[in-house]
């Protein structure tokens, strides 16, 4: 498999978008507190990047 450079930002976007889950499921869920707030703030954060990380396919 060859990892050209629109392979690689796939690979980041997809691995973003599970954390940034994971960090809306542990403010959700886990976290009762405002650490819950924060753990889906910086989840959504995570979404945002994935979504850059995204539109930089085909253009880097």
């Amino acid at each position: 498999m060859v990892m050209n450079k629109n392979t690689v930002l796939a690979w980041a976007t997809w691995i973003m978008i599970f954390v940034g889950m994971g960090m809306i499921a542990l403010g959700a869920f886990k976290y009762d507190d405002i650490a819950g707030w924060g753990f889906a703030a910086v989840g959504i954060g995570f979404f945002a990047i994935a979504w850059v990380f995204n539109a930089l396919k085909g253009r880097v």
